[in-house]
């Protein structure tokens, strides 16, 4: 009974305490595998565009935050399992994943995928098109015709173009853009891009309703102050979101 006891006024104590004072570290999860939005820079440490935002959101909401990498193909069942508290990694806000998690409003606008090949006259539509796992990207090839092939990294679907394995890739144009810039012309955009998801949010649990609230409210800071316009054009060559 005493320790019911005590474990109820433990209880009491936590739900009077806001997340901040509750949770002395807000664990920030990401893949740290897809530049420009996240990848380990030569330190050893999470850099890009979702680092310097993560960062910023953190300071406003007054949050204690670390990073934590974790692979792209378990992300999601590991935010569930609390090994971390939010997915901040170019996640695309979907239906489907909305029924297993929560997602903040957006902080990136939809991206467009786009195919890349080594030839012009590749067909998208009824060839083989890498793509990785449990991305949007994936989805759409699966149901366009193609022939899907997953990867579990984003640089092993460029292998599997480069290699024949594949006859293009499909993903995240802003992914794509550098790769092709420096190919030297061995790899090119083919097909039109397509338009896909509801753009990018921080994705968390859906019982973690404070922290939600905490990473919204200053989502909306940085977009009504131009913070986030002006770290999107940084990161993403001048590109002007809107916001």
């Amino acid at each position: 009974m005493k320790k019911l006891l005590l474990g109820a006024a433990a209880l009491t104590l936590t739900a009077g305490l806001g997340w901040a004072e509750s949770h002395s570290v807000t664990r920030m999860g990401t893949e740290g595998a897809y530049p420009p939005y996240n990848f380990i820079n030569d330190a050893g440490e999470v850099d890009g565009f979702e680092r310097e935002l993560g960062d910023e959101l953190c300071k406003r909401a007054e949050l204690n935050c670390e990073w934590v990498t974790n692979e792209w193909d378990s992300i999601i069942p590991n935010l569930v399992s609390a090994n971390y508290d939010t997915i901040i990694a170019g996640m695309s806000i979907t239906e489907e994943r909305d029924e297993v998690i929560d997602f903040t409003q957006a902080y990136f606008p939809p991206d467009p995928s786009a195919y890349v090949a080594v030839s012009s006259d590749v067909d998208v539509m009824g060839g083989v098109v890498a793509a990785q796992t449990g991305t949007i990207q994936a989805s759409h090839v699966a149901s366009s015709g193609a022939t899907l092939v997953e990867f579990a990294t984003p640089d092993e679907t460029i292998a599997a173009v480069k290699n024949g394995e594949a006859d293009a890739v499909l993903a995240d144009k802003a992914f794509l853009d550098p790769i092709v810039a420096e190919s030297g012309g061995a790899l090119s955009f083919v097909g039109d891009d397509v338009m896909l998801g509801s753009g990018i949010g921080v994705g968390l649990r859906e019982s973690d309703t404070e922290l939600k609230g905490k990473l919204d409210a200053a989502i909306t800071s940085m977009k009504e102050d131009g913070t986030l316009n002006a770290m999107i054009a940084k990161w993403f060559d001048g590109m002007d979101a809107g916001y």
